[in-house]
């Protein structure tokens, strides 16, 4: 069974109405990113970054998945499919995709602040006071600013066995999640969704650009794939 690799990005979520964290101007609603996106930020001030994420979390459990996340579980009737999301949400996984690796955390889970592999599920507000079986106040389980991505190793492992890999509503400029595009063989074919690429066509070998949302974009491009190979 061919293997496809997906990365996906903000754009995939933002359909389903979850903000984009980030806005033109750099702040993350409102707030500059190191004082809710750092462990620094973290220390100054653990009430307005933990409000941050109980709005987020608030936020999530409010929307559904769209037609994007739902067309990639199409996908794996076809193909052996992993999807490496950017996202902090749980989406693709409300929909049915059955292998998804979140490079930077995961909204509905909490962790200890002075151990991150002690980590639970949490689908409530996150306060001080919550503590960790070790005592320790948790934190929301997600990769900040001047953190490593520890799952990037296993992602560049699986995006090497890609036999195609799909790019969807990710500018490919965040770093290090923006380096998986290198691990693909020269042969392999790249399709890269976005409703404003900013990339051409001449960035990759075999990489086609699709110009639309997700939404749109990538119910298309599942059927298609389907079709061929059936």
């Amino acid at each position: 069974m061919k293997k496809i690799v997906v990365l996906t990005g903000a754009g995939v979520s933002a359909e389903s109405g979850i903000n984009t964290f980030r806005d033109a101007d750099g702040l993350w609603e409102g707030h500059d990113v190191t004082e809710v996106a750092t462990p620094q930020g973290f220390q100054r001030n653990p009430d307005l970054v933990l409000n941050f994420y109980n709005e987020r979390r608030r936020q999530l459990l409010k929307v559904f998945p769209n037609l994007a996340h739902k067309a990639l579980v199409r996908l794996e009737d076809h193909f052996d499919v992993s999807i490496i999301t950017q996202n902090v949400d749980d989406l693709h996984e409300r929909a049915g995709s059955s292998k998804v690796i979140h490079l930077h955390g995961e909204l509905l889970k909490a962790r200890c602040s002075h151990n991150p592999n002690k980590i639970i599920d949490w689908k409530t507000d996150l306060k001080i006071g919550d503590l960790s079986e070790a005592g320790k106040q948790l934190r929301p389980h997600i990769v900040w600013f001047g953190e490593e991505v520890p799952l990037l190793g296993e992602a560049a492992n699986i995006t090497q066995t890609a036999h195609i890999l799909i790019v969807i509503g990710t500018s490919m400029q965040v770093y290090p999640a923006a380096s998986l595009i290198h691990y693909v063989s020269s042969d392999t074919p790249i399709y890269f969704i976005d409703p404003k690429p900013n990339i051409s066509r001449t960035d990759f070998n075999g990489l086609t650009i699709i110009q639309a949302s997700a939404v749109n974009g990538v119910p298309q491009l599942v059927s298609e794939l389907i079709e061929r190979e059936s």
